[in-house]
Protein backbone atom coordinates (compact mmCIF):
# COMPACT_ATOMS: atom_id res chain seq x y z
CA UNK A 1 0.00 0.00 0.00
CA UNK A 2 1.01 3.67 -0.30
CA UNK A 3 1.48 3.99 3.48
CA UNK A 4 3.75 0.97 3.65
CA UNK A 5 5.83 2.20 0.72
CA UNK A 6 6.28 5.62 2.29
CA UNK A 7 7.43 4.10 5.60
CA UNK A 8 9.88 1.77 3.83
CA UNK A 9 11.30 4.64 1.83
CA UNK A 10 11.68 6.72 4.98
CA UNK A 11 13.52 3.84 6.71
CA UNK A 12 15.95 3.41 3.84
CA UNK A 13 16.63 7.16 3.82
CA UNK A 14 17.42 7.12 7.54
CA UNK A 15 19.65 4.07 7.06
CA UNK A 16 21.64 5.82 4.33
CA UNK A 17 21.99 8.85 6.58
CA UNK A 18 23.26 6.66 9.46
CA UNK A 19 25.80 4.95 7.19
CA UNK A 20 26.98 8.34 6.09
CA UNK A 21 27.66 9.17 9.70
CA UNK A 22 29.73 5.98 9.99
CA UNK A 23 27.40 3.99 12.16
CA UNK A 24 26.70 0.73 10.32
CA UNK A 25 25.12 -0.94 13.33
CA UNK A 26 22.76 1.95 13.87
CA UNK A 27 21.84 1.86 10.18
CA UNK A 28 21.04 -1.87 10.31
CA UNK A 29 18.87 -1.48 13.41
CA UNK A 30 17.02 1.47 11.92
CA UNK A 31 16.36 -0.37 8.66
CA UNK A 32 15.07 -3.44 10.55
CA UNK A 33 12.73 -1.28 12.65
CA UNK A 34 11.33 0.42 9.58
CA UNK A 35 10.70 -2.91 7.79
CA UNK A 36 8.81 -4.23 10.83
CA UNK A 37 6.73 -1.05 11.00
CA UNK A 38 5.88 -1.30 7.29
CA UNK A 39 4.79 -4.94 7.75
CA UNK A 40 2.53 -3.95 10.65
CA UNK A 41 1.00 -1.15 8.59
CA UNK A 42 0.39 -3.49 5.63
CA UNK A 43 -1.22 -6.04 7.96
CA UNK A 44 -3.55 -3.40 9.40
CA UNK A 45 -4.62 -2.30 5.92
CA UNK A 46 -5.28 -5.91 4.88
CA UNK A 47 -7.36 -6.48 8.01
CA UNK A 48 -9.47 -3.42 7.27
CA UNK A 49 -9.96 -4.53 3.66
CA UNK A 50 -10.97 -8.01 4.74
CA UNK A 51 -13.45 -6.58 7.25
CA UNK A 52 -15.03 -4.35 4.62
CA UNK A 53 -15.37 -7.27 2.21
CA UNK A 54 -16.95 -9.41 4.93
CA UNK A 55 -19.46 -6.68 5.78
CA UNK A 56 -20.28 -6.25 2.07
CA UNK A 57 -20.82 -9.99 1.67
CA UNK A 58 -23.15 -10.06 4.68
CA UNK A 59 -25.13 -7.08 3.34
CA UNK A 60 -25.41 -8.72 -0.11
CA UNK A 61 -26.58 -11.95 1.48
CA UNK A 62 -29.23 -10.13 3.52
CA UNK A 63 -30.46 -8.28 0.41
CA UNK A 64 -30.71 -11.57 -1.47
CA UNK A 65 -32.76 -13.10 1.33
CA UNK A 66 -35.15 -10.12 1.29
CA UNK A 67 -35.47 -10.40 -2.47
CA UNK A 68 -36.27 -14.07 -2.20
CA UNK A 69 -39.17 -13.33 0.15
CA UNK A 70 -42.31 -13.04 -2.05
CA UNK A 71 -45.14 -10.66 -1.27
CA UNK A 72 -48.46 -12.30 -0.45
CA UNK A 73 -50.68 -12.68 -3.51
CA UNK A 74 -53.14 -9.91 -4.27
CA UNK A 75 -55.74 -11.58 -6.49
CA UNK A 76 -58.18 -9.62 -8.62
CA UNK A 77 -60.70 -11.23 -10.97
CA UNK A 78 -61.29 -10.03 -14.53
CA UNK A 79 -64.54 -11.13 -16.14
CA UNK A 80 -64.04 -10.84 -19.87
CA UNK A 81 -66.48 -11.13 -22.77
CA UNK A 82 -65.61 -14.03 -25.07
CA UNK A 83 -67.14 -14.67 -28.49
CA UNK A 84 -65.81 -16.38 -31.61
CA UNK A 85 -68.25 -16.30 -34.56
CA UNK A 86 -66.25 -18.98 -36.38
CA UNK A 87 -66.80 -21.43 -33.52
CA UNK A 88 -70.52 -20.68 -33.24
CA UNK A 89 -72.39 -20.65 -29.97
CA UNK A 90 -73.40 -17.75 -27.76
CA UNK A 91 -71.11 -15.17 -26.15
CA UNK A 92 -69.85 -16.06 -22.68
CA UNK A 93 -68.09 -14.35 -19.80
CA UNK A 94 -64.89 -15.96 -18.56
CA UNK A 95 -63.21 -15.26 -15.23
CA UNK A 96 -59.44 -14.81 -15.00
CA UNK A 97 -57.69 -14.35 -11.62
CA UNK A 98 -54.62 -12.11 -11.74
CA UNK A 99 -52.02 -11.51 -9.03
CA UNK A 100 -51.66 -7.73 -9.04
CA UNK A 101 -48.26 -7.96 -7.32
CA UNK A 102 -46.95 -9.45 -10.56
CA UNK A 103 -48.86 -7.20 -12.95
CA UNK A 104 -48.58 -3.65 -14.27
CA UNK A 105 -50.96 -0.90 -13.08
CA UNK A 106 -53.24 -0.65 -16.13
CA UNK A 107 -56.07 -2.86 -17.38
CA UNK A 108 -54.13 -3.41 -20.61
CA UNK A 109 -51.27 -4.86 -18.53
CA UNK A 110 -53.70 -7.36 -17.02
CA UNK A 111 -55.07 -8.32 -20.45
CA UNK A 112 -51.57 -8.90 -21.80
CA UNK A 113 -50.66 -10.97 -18.73
CA UNK A 114 -53.81 -13.10 -19.14
CA UNK A 115 -53.08 -13.66 -22.83
CA UNK A 116 -49.43 -14.54 -22.18
CA UNK A 117 -49.89 -16.76 -19.14
CA UNK A 118 -53.45 -18.09 -19.01
CA UNK A 119 -55.31 -18.02 -22.34
CA UNK A 120 -53.53 -17.30 -25.61
CA UNK A 121 -56.85 -17.31 -27.51
CA UNK A 122 -58.02 -14.08 -25.84
CA UNK A 123 -58.21 -11.47 -28.61
CA UNK A 124 -58.02 -7.68 -28.33
CA UNK A 125 -56.41 -4.76 -30.13
CA UNK A 126 -53.46 -2.80 -28.74
CA UNK A 127 -50.53 -0.81 -30.04
CA UNK A 128 -49.05 2.31 -28.46
CA UNK A 129 -49.88 1.79 -24.74
CA UNK A 130 -49.87 5.59 -24.36
CA UNK A 131 -53.43 6.68 -25.24
CA UNK A 132 -52.39 7.83 -28.72
CA UNK A 133 -53.52 5.17 -31.20
CA UNK A 134 -57.00 4.39 -29.84
CA UNK A 135 -56.64 0.67 -30.60
CA UNK A 136 -57.48 -0.66 -27.13
CA UNK A 137 -60.87 1.06 -26.79
CA UNK A 138 -63.32 -1.16 -24.88
CA UNK A 139 -66.03 -1.05 -22.24
CA UNK A 140 -64.53 -1.43 -18.76
CA UNK A 141 -66.86 -1.60 -15.76
CA UNK A 142 -69.68 -0.04 -17.76
CA UNK A 143 -67.78 2.87 -19.34
CA UNK A 144 -66.06 3.22 -22.70
CA UNK A 145 -62.38 4.02 -22.33
CA UNK A 146 -58.88 2.99 -23.37
CA UNK A 147 -57.46 -0.06 -21.58
CA UNK A 148 -53.99 1.50 -21.58
CA UNK A 149 -55.30 4.54 -19.66
CA UNK A 150 -57.65 2.66 -17.32
CA UNK A 151 -56.00 2.12 -13.93
CA UNK A 152 -56.72 -1.17 -12.15
CA UNK A 153 -58.90 -0.26 -9.17
CA UNK A 154 -59.18 -1.94 -5.77
CA UNK A 155 -62.51 -3.63 -6.42
CA UNK A 156 -62.39 -7.44 -6.34
CA UNK A 157 -63.74 -7.78 -9.91
CA UNK A 158 -63.48 -5.82 -13.14
CA UNK A 159 -65.83 -6.57 -16.07
CA UNK A 160 -64.64 -6.01 -19.63
CA UNK A 161 -66.79 -5.92 -22.79
CA UNK A 162 -66.07 -4.77 -26.35
CA UNK A 163 -67.39 -1.36 -27.44
CA UNK A 164 -71.20 -1.59 -27.27
CA UNK A 165 -73.60 -1.95 -30.22
CA UNK A 166 -70.89 -2.92 -32.69
CA UNK A 167 -70.54 -6.08 -34.73
CA UNK A 168 -67.89 -8.25 -33.08
CA UNK A 169 -65.02 -9.78 -35.01
CA UNK A 170 -63.85 -11.79 -31.99
CA UNK A 171 -63.82 -11.28 -28.21
CA UNK A 172 -62.95 -7.62 -27.54
CA UNK A 173 -62.40 -6.70 -31.21
CA UNK A 174 -65.28 -4.72 -32.81
CA UNK A 175 -65.78 -4.29 -36.55
CA UNK A 176 -64.75 -0.69 -37.28
CA UNK A 177 -65.43 -0.70 -41.04
CA UNK A 178 -68.66 1.30 -40.87
CA UNK A 179 -67.05 3.82 -38.52
CA UNK A 180 -64.11 4.38 -40.88
CA UNK A 181 -66.38 4.59 -43.94
CA UNK A 182 -68.32 7.37 -42.22
CA UNK A 183 -65.05 9.14 -41.41
CA UNK A 184 -63.99 8.85 -45.04
CA UNK A 185 -67.31 10.34 -46.20
CA UNK A 186 -66.55 13.77 -44.65
CA UNK A 187 -63.33 14.06 -46.69
CA UNK A 188 -61.03 14.66 -43.70
CA UNK A 189 -58.30 16.56 -45.49
CA UNK A 190 -57.62 20.17 -46.46
CA UNK A 191 -59.48 21.17 -49.62
CA UNK A 192 -58.72 24.34 -51.57
CA UNK A 193 -60.09 25.81 -54.79
CA UNK A 194 -56.91 27.70 -55.56
CA UNK A 195 -53.26 27.24 -54.72
CA UNK A 196 -51.38 29.77 -52.63
CA UNK A 197 -50.07 32.67 -54.74
CA UNK A 198 -46.42 32.30 -53.75
CA UNK A 199 -46.46 28.52 -54.07
CA UNK A 200 -45.71 28.06 -50.38
CA UNK A 201 -47.75 26.54 -47.57
CA UNK A 202 -51.06 28.12 -46.63
CA UNK A 203 -50.60 30.09 -43.43
CA UNK A 204 -53.13 30.96 -40.72
CA UNK A 205 -53.09 33.26 -37.73
CA UNK A 206 -52.50 32.06 -34.19
CA UNK A 207 -56.12 32.87 -33.37
CA UNK A 208 -57.40 30.71 -36.25
CA UNK A 209 -55.04 27.93 -35.25
CA UNK A 210 -56.35 28.07 -31.68
CA UNK A 211 -59.87 27.31 -32.96
CA UNK A 212 -58.71 23.78 -33.82
CA UNK A 213 -57.68 22.98 -30.24
CA UNK A 214 -59.96 20.38 -28.73
CA UNK A 215 -60.72 18.83 -32.12
CA UNK A 216 -57.48 17.79 -33.81
CA UNK A 217 -56.50 15.74 -30.74
CA UNK A 218 -59.22 13.16 -31.47
CA UNK A 219 -57.67 9.70 -31.96
CA UNK A 220 -60.79 8.08 -33.50
CA UNK A 221 -61.07 5.45 -30.79
CA UNK A 222 -64.90 5.47 -31.20
CA UNK A 223 -65.50 5.59 -27.43
CA UNK A 224 -67.81 8.59 -27.84
CA UNK A 225 -69.79 7.28 -30.82
CA UNK A 226 -70.43 3.88 -29.23
CA UNK A 227 -71.62 5.60 -26.03
CA UNK A 228 -74.28 7.55 -27.94
CA UNK A 229 -77.84 6.09 -27.96
CA UNK A 230 -78.62 7.90 -31.21
CA UNK A 231 -75.66 6.15 -32.81
CA UNK A 232 -76.78 2.79 -31.42
CA UNK A 233 -80.16 2.97 -33.16
CA UNK A 234 -79.06 4.73 -36.38
CA UNK A 235 -75.54 3.51 -36.96
CA UNK A 236 -75.91 3.38 -40.75
CA UNK A 237 -77.31 6.93 -41.13
CA UNK A 238 -76.17 9.05 -38.18
CA UNK A 239 -72.50 9.97 -38.46
CA UNK A 240 -71.94 9.97 -34.71
CA UNK A 241 -69.99 12.31 -32.38
CA UNK A 242 -66.46 11.37 -33.42
CA UNK A 243 -67.02 11.85 -37.17
CA UNK A 244 -69.05 15.04 -36.71
CA UNK A 245 -66.36 16.54 -34.49
CA UNK A 246 -63.79 15.79 -37.18
CA UNK A 247 -66.10 17.31 -39.80
CA UNK A 248 -66.25 20.55 -37.81
CA UNK A 249 -62.47 20.48 -37.44
CA UNK A 250 -62.27 21.08 -41.23
CA UNK A 251 -65.31 23.39 -41.38
CA UNK A 252 -63.67 25.69 -38.82
CA UNK A 253 -60.22 25.56 -40.46
CA UNK A 254 -59.47 28.98 -41.99
CA UNK A 255 -57.29 27.39 -44.68
CA UNK A 256 -60.09 25.20 -46.08
CA UNK A 257 -62.14 26.63 -48.98
CA UNK A 258 -64.90 23.99 -49.15
CA UNK A 259 -66.81 25.10 -46.06
CA UNK A 260 -70.15 25.52 -47.86
CA UNK A 261 -69.86 22.14 -49.55
CA UNK A 262 -69.11 20.49 -46.22
CA UNK A 263 -72.14 22.12 -44.62
CA UNK A 264 -74.32 21.05 -47.56
CA UNK A 265 -73.27 17.46 -47.02
CA UNK A 266 -74.19 17.56 -43.31
CA UNK A 267 -77.54 19.33 -43.79
CA UNK A 268 -79.46 16.12 -43.25
CA UNK A 269 -82.04 14.86 -40.77
CA UNK A 270 -80.05 11.75 -39.93
CA UNK A 271 -76.40 12.64 -40.54
CA UNK A 272 -76.42 15.61 -38.16
CA UNK A 273 -79.76 16.29 -36.52
CA UNK A 274 -80.20 12.80 -35.10
CA UNK A 275 -78.05 14.13 -32.24
CA UNK A 276 -80.28 14.88 -29.24
CA UNK A 277 -77.57 16.45 -27.05
CA UNK A 278 -77.48 13.58 -24.56
CA UNK A 279 -73.76 14.39 -24.05
CA UNK A 280 -72.63 10.83 -23.33
CA UNK A 281 -69.94 11.53 -25.92
CA UNK A 282 -68.29 14.33 -23.96
CA UNK A 283 -68.58 12.43 -20.68
CA UNK A 284 -66.83 9.29 -21.89
CA UNK A 285 -64.07 10.72 -24.12
CA UNK A 286 -60.72 9.40 -22.80
CA UNK A 287 -58.95 12.46 -24.27
CA UNK A 288 -61.31 14.85 -22.43
CA UNK A 289 -62.62 16.44 -25.64
CA UNK A 290 -66.14 17.82 -26.16
CA UNK A 291 -67.78 16.40 -29.32
CA UNK A 292 -71.19 17.64 -28.18
CA UNK A 293 -69.99 21.23 -28.37
CA UNK A 294 -68.66 20.74 -31.90
CA UNK A 295 -71.97 19.21 -33.04
CA UNK A 296 -73.89 22.16 -31.59
CA UNK A 297 -71.69 24.56 -33.56
CA UNK A 298 -72.31 22.64 -36.79
CA UNK A 299 -76.06 22.82 -36.18
CA UNK A 300 -75.83 26.58 -35.70
CA UNK A 301 -73.83 26.99 -38.91
CA UNK A 302 -76.28 24.88 -40.90
CA UNK A 303 -79.39 26.59 -39.50
CA UNK A 304 -77.89 30.04 -40.14
CA UNK A 305 -77.91 29.25 -43.87
CA UNK A 306 -81.69 28.77 -44.01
Amino acid sequence: TAMAMRMAWRGEAQARAARARGSEAEAALTAMAMRMASRRAAGAVAARTEGSALRGARAFSAAGELKMQKKPEKIKHFKIYRYDPEQGGKPTMMDYPVNLNECGPMVLDALIKIKNEQDSTLTFRRSCREGICGSCAMNIDGGNTLACLAHIDDKPTTTIYPLPHMHIVKDLVPDMNNFYDQYKSIKPWLQRKEASKDGKETLQSKADRAKLDGMYECILCACCSTACPSYWWNTEKYLGPAVLQQAFRWIDDSRDQFTEERLDQLDDTFKLFRCHTIMNCSKTCPKHLNPGKAIAKIKNRVLARH
